[in-house]
Protein backbone atom coordinates (compact mmCIF):
# COMPACT_ATOMS: atom_id res chain seq x y z
CA UNK A 1 0.00 0.00 0.00
CA UNK A 2 3.08 2.77 0.98
CA UNK A 3 4.38 1.56 -2.31
CA UNK A 4 1.21 2.95 -4.42
CA UNK A 5 0.79 6.02 -2.42
CA UNK A 6 4.66 6.76 -3.34
CA UNK A 7 3.95 6.22 -6.85
CA UNK A 8 0.97 8.19 -7.08
CA UNK A 9 2.90 11.02 -5.18
CA UNK A 10 5.94 10.71 -8.00
CA UNK A 11 2.99 11.04 -10.32
CA UNK A 12 1.78 14.09 -9.30
CA UNK A 13 5.39 15.83 -8.48
CA UNK A 14 5.87 14.40 -12.12
CA UNK A 15 3.19 16.57 -13.37
CA UNK A 16 3.89 19.54 -11.24
CA UNK A 17 7.46 19.29 -12.85
CA UNK A 18 5.88 19.58 -15.78
CA UNK A 19 3.19 22.21 -15.01
CA UNK A 20 6.35 24.87 -13.59
CA UNK A 21 8.13 24.22 -16.59
CA UNK A 22 5.57 25.31 -18.69
CA UNK A 23 4.87 28.24 -16.36
CA UNK A 24 9.08 29.16 -16.49
CA UNK A 25 8.88 29.45 -20.05
CA UNK A 26 5.64 31.31 -21.26
CA UNK A 27 5.15 32.95 -18.01
CA UNK A 28 3.39 36.86 -18.68
CA UNK A 29 6.02 38.43 -16.56
CA UNK A 30 9.40 37.75 -15.65
CA UNK A 31 8.40 37.55 -11.43
CA UNK A 32 6.15 34.89 -12.59
CA UNK A 33 8.84 33.40 -14.37
CA UNK A 34 11.29 33.84 -11.02
CA UNK A 35 8.33 32.50 -8.63
CA UNK A 36 8.01 29.11 -10.88
CA UNK A 37 11.68 28.65 -11.36
CA UNK A 38 11.70 28.44 -7.40
CA UNK A 39 9.01 26.24 -7.53
CA UNK A 40 10.19 24.22 -9.66
CA UNK A 41 13.48 23.88 -7.53
CA UNK A 42 11.04 22.73 -4.72
CA UNK A 43 9.65 20.11 -6.67
CA UNK A 44 12.61 18.52 -7.66
CA UNK A 45 14.19 18.16 -4.07
CA UNK A 46 10.31 16.43 -3.45
CA UNK A 47 10.41 14.34 -6.38
CA UNK A 48 14.16 13.37 -5.66
CA UNK A 49 13.24 12.82 -1.91
CA UNK A 50 10.38 10.13 -2.47
CA UNK A 51 12.53 8.95 -5.32
CA UNK A 52 15.19 8.39 -2.03
CA UNK A 53 12.32 6.79 0.09
CA UNK A 54 11.10 4.46 -3.10
CA UNK A 55 14.55 3.15 -3.92
CA UNK A 56 15.42 2.72 -0.45
CA UNK A 57 18.80 5.15 -0.45
CA UNK A 58 20.50 7.65 0.91
CA UNK A 59 22.67 8.50 -2.49
CA UNK A 60 21.07 11.11 -3.70
CA UNK A 61 21.22 13.34 -0.33
CA UNK A 62 23.98 15.76 -1.98
CA UNK A 63 21.87 16.09 -4.97
CA UNK A 64 19.28 17.49 -3.09
CA UNK A 65 21.66 19.73 -0.97
CA UNK A 66 23.13 21.49 -4.10
CA UNK A 67 19.56 21.94 -6.03
CA UNK A 68 18.63 23.45 -2.83
CA UNK A 69 21.71 25.96 -2.55
CA UNK A 70 21.27 27.03 -6.32
CA UNK A 71 17.59 27.33 -6.32
CA UNK A 72 17.79 29.62 -3.31
CA UNK A 73 21.13 31.39 -4.68
CA UNK A 74 19.41 31.77 -8.20
CA UNK A 75 15.86 33.08 -7.12
CA UNK A 76 18.03 35.83 -4.86
CA UNK A 77 20.11 36.46 -7.68
CA UNK A 78 17.35 36.69 -10.22
CA UNK A 79 14.99 38.71 -7.89
CA UNK A 80 18.03 41.12 -7.05
CA UNK A 81 18.67 41.51 -10.68
CA UNK A 82 14.74 42.57 -11.28
CA UNK A 83 14.78 45.25 -8.52
CA UNK A 84 18.10 47.15 -9.34
CA UNK A 85 18.70 46.20 -12.50
CA UNK A 86 22.66 44.70 -11.68
CA UNK A 87 23.57 41.46 -9.56
CA UNK A 88 26.97 43.11 -7.74
CA UNK A 89 26.94 46.50 -6.52
CA UNK A 90 30.14 48.56 -7.00
CA UNK A 91 29.45 50.41 -4.32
Amino acid sequence: MFHIILMVSLAAMSLSLFVCFVRTVIGPTMPDRIVALDSLGINLIGFIGILMIVQETIAYSEVILVISILAFIGTIALSKFIERGVVFDRD
